[in-house]
């Protein structure tokens, strides 16, 4: 099994290719084809929701997959929209319902709304970056929580922000060493010690950003793939949490080279 700061170095050192050989899959490639082809029709909400090829494309693109199921849930969602703040999506926890509003956003743009870029080229992209992230998840869960962090973290302003979201949350609690909570005070008091320790807004530093992102990988081999890196097996012994990242992170670039 190849590592995780392999297989993510692998994937990110040159992402445009990356994305242009998920792009050629055959069945990427078809189904891509199909909503290009069909997306221009859809003029409202039933004709959105009816064409159950198109919605599956753009909930996976939203990384809302595993609820396209739930069309009664996400058509409130799109009634709705997200010009008032009392709107179902605004009220939701999850962010990704709001950015599924907002790119098809029927309530204010109506039979327009499928000609503008957030629903045909936005989407798109989105989905080709999510179908990126997903099959390298298949094989490496880390992987896809790298790829995943890296794409969303300079979004994110604040430790409620991290907590708010389960992958990024997984990743900085990897690199922090810091425990699942659920009660409030708890919660608290994680945000306040990620805002404390962590340096948010230099994830919009692509360099600063990367370097957080190959700590994390670095971290997840030695806690969950050290038979892929036998030169962590050394540090068995040892508490993963006891072993400094960056002598982690710098092995695993001795291992592949880079």
């Amino acid at each position: 099994m190849t590592s995780t700061f392999t297989s993510y170095w692998l994937i990110a050192r040159d992402l445009t290719a990356s994305l242009a050989r998920k792009a050629a899959q055959p069945d990427v490639a078809r189904e891509t084809a199909y909503y290009k082809a069909k997306i221009g029709d859809v003029k409202s909400i039933d004709d959105f929701l009816g064409d159950r090829r198109l919605y599956a494309y753009a909930m996976k693109a939203y990384g809302l997959e595993d609820m396209t199921y739930a069309k009664a849930f996400m058509r409130k969602v799109l009634t709705e929209g997200v010009s008032d703040r009392a709107a179902f999506a605004n009220r939701l926890a999850d962010d990704r319902y709001v950015a599924f509003a907002k790119a098809f956003d029927f309530k204010t743009y109506g039979a327009g709304t499928t000609t503008l870029a957030a629903a045909t080229t936005d989407t798109t992209s989105a989905y080709l970056r999510q179908s990126l992230e997903t099959d390298a998840g298949s094989d490496d869960t880390g992987v896809r929580l790298a790829l995943y962090f890296a794409r969303q973290a300079p979004t994110v302003s604040s430790g409620y922000g991290v907590l708010a979201d389960q992958a990024l949350s997984q990743v900085v609690k990897t690199v922090l060493g810091l425990p699942d909570v659920a009660s409030a005070d708890g919660i608290a008091r994680q945000a306040a010690i990620i805002e404390s320790r962590v340096d948010l807004a230099s994830f919009k530093d692509p360099d600063k950003l990367e370097r957080f992102v190959q700590r994390f990988t670095a971290i997840w081999d030695a806690r969950n793939n050290a038979t892929s890196a036998p030169v962590l097996n050394l540090f068995a012994d040892s508490s993963s949490q006891g072993l400094d990242a960056s002598l982690l992170l710098s092995l695993q670039r001795i291992r592949s080279g880079t």
